[in-house]
């Protein structure tokens, strides 16, 4: 596959004008409902209460800090291809993650063993081996797999703490000595649990019709239909006070079609559809519409013509400048990035000087739950460590400000703001939520072709390419590697400067680095 090398030197951003930028000041979240707590919460209180009461070594180490997060995931998948049921599954599940800690807030087994390489699990509690736990409400049969899991996060943590205070005795202090688990006010807050309501034997017969469509084609090599729902109920205790209960719904609806080119080469056209709640989910109609285009567009793909390698001006349109951002920029700006010595630390040292164009910022907002009519997947109100959700400017006209940070603090970052985020069974890590651009420079898309025009003729192109979509990317952001980044386009079209009409191309990757990248913008 050939490669489209991208230095963006037009890449212009079409947004909403910044009225004021400042971060306003975070609401509480929606008081807690008047109901009785799930049985849970009771067993995991206890549990936690009588351990940190008597859990201790011969010597007297005890943890200064515990935590319980039981993750109740219920899911149904039905997939289809070609009018055949290939997958109609229903599944429970609960998940334990223990994040346990032992030293104090300055100092714990979370802190990064310098010259080891790898975390070893620093910057996530000790966490990160999720264990599964009976699904009914067993008070015996639950606190014994709480016993179990406690003694050896326990054990790992007092191991690794002798490892840490050794490790400090031997090296180098460092130079921003900063706190590995900072103090934040426990919240307690209690939603209505979620419970999914899909008809599966009524979706099967709907998905099932729907994907005879591919019959018709036979140059579609490969082609599926597919729901898939989950409803995540999670409960959250610490010994600092905090008890959490909310429900998170995702439910989805996927269409895709393959084939092969002449060359041999493989495309793939997929479309998403995303809501929270059954109702929000597409009908027929749409859902085949859908299957529609993505069938028309991969056949397309197969006639269009490869690209050639090139630097030069592009747009970038909806998903694919998301994408770009989410992986080239957002995950940069993590927080657990900027403490770990295996990371590259691209904007460690930038807070407070460009790293953008100053008519961009950049905002991560998981408080919001909906764009327009556009349920968004990043929306919580809680983060994995009980704090709450906020509102984050991270770039204000192209100043990067902060970070995204969960409890493991950084110089001058001494506090969570609500992103410090898990898959069960997986360490606590800075995430991203919601992350929005925004753009003091709005422009209509027939303007921004036209400005591409006039680019491409400035640098003396024949063309520029418009990206209309983006499969999905990656990015490196470790210090043993190239800080570089690669994100795999679908669509593709080439714009012609002397008004040809636009032609759909091939074989495109976008590949650069990122401050290189952003200062072309």
């Amino acid at each position: 596959m050939l490669r489209l090398v991208l230095w963006f030197g037009a890449c212009l951003i079409a947004g909403p004008s910044l009225s004021a930028f400042a971060a306003p000041p975070v609401d509480d979240p929606p008081p807690a409902v008047e109901a009785a707590a799930h049985p849970l919460v009771g067993i995991l209180t206890d549990e936690l209460r009588h351990e940190m009461e008597h859990l201790a070594t011969e010597d007297g180490t005890k943890p200064y800090y515990l935590a319980y997060a039981v993750t109740d995931i219920d899911s149904v998948t039905i997939a289809t291809s070609l009018g055949a049921l290939y997958t109609s599954d229903a599944n429970r599940g609960r998940v334990l993650d223990v994040d346990l800690r032992v030293g104090d807030y300055g100092l714990d087994n979370t802190r990064e063993i310098r010259g080891r390489g790898g975390r070893g699990g620093g910057f996530g509690g000790g966490g990160g081996r999720g264990a599964t736990i009976p699904i009914e409400d067993d008070p015996v049969a639950i606190r014994h797999a709480l016993w179990r899991n406690t003694d050896r996060a326990f054990d790992d943590a007092v191991r690794r703490y002798q490892s840490v205070q050794t490790n400090m005795k031997t090296t180098v202090r460092e130079e921003d000595d900063v706190h590995d688990f900072s103090t934040e006010k426990p919240s307690v807050y209690r939603e209505p649990r979620l419970a999914l309501a899909i008809d599966r034997g009524a979706w099967e017969k709907r998905l099932r019709s729907i994907s005879e469509l591919a019959l018709k084609y036979p140059l579609i090599y490969d082609s599926q239909v597919a729901l898939s729902g989950s409803v995540e109920n999670r409960i959250l205790v610490t010994s600092e006070g905090t008890t959490i209960e909310t429900s998170r719904k995702l439910l989805r609806v996927y269409v895709s079609a393959s084939t092969k080119a002449e060359d041999g080469m493989d495309l793939s056209q997929s479309h998403i559809f995303d809501a929270s709640i059954e109702s929000g989910l597409p009908d027929d109609t749409a859902i085949l519409a859908a299957f529609q285009k993505v069938i028309d567009t991969v056949l397309a793909l197969r006639e269009a013509p490869l690209v050639e390698p090139y630097t030069g001006p592009a747009i970038l349109m909806n998903r694919a400048s998301g994408v770009f951002f989410h992986e080239i920029f957002g995950h940069r700006i993590e927080g657990h990035r900027q403490k770990s010595a295996d990371e590259g630390q691209t904007f460690t040292k930038m807070i407070g000087k460009p790293v953008l164009p100053e008519f961009l910022s950049v905002v991560d907002d998981p408080t919001v739950a909906k764009l327009g009519a556009q349920d968004l997947r990043g929306f919580y109100r809680f983060d994995d460590e009980g704090v709450p959700a906020q509102r984050v400017g991270l770039v204000e006209d192209g100043v990067l400000r902060t970070f995204l940070m969960s409890r493991s603090p950084l110089s001058g970052f001494d506090h969570s703001n609500g992103h410090g985020r898990r898959e069960p069974g997986r360490a606590v890590v800075s995430r991203q939520g919601n992350l929005t651009v925004q753009s003091t420079k709005s422009v209509s898309f027939a303007q921004l072709e036209a400005q591409l025009r006039e680019e491409c003729k400035r640098q003396e192109k024949p063309f520029g390419y418009l990206f209309e979509d983006i499969t999905g990317g990656f990015t490196t952001t470790t210090r043993g590697g190239p800080q570089a980044f690669k994100v795999l386009p679908i669509i593709v079209y080439k714009v012609f400067v002397d008004g040809r009409p636009d032609e759909l191309v091939r074989g495109v990757d976008i590949v650069g680095t990122p401050l290189t990248c952003f200062s072309r913008i």
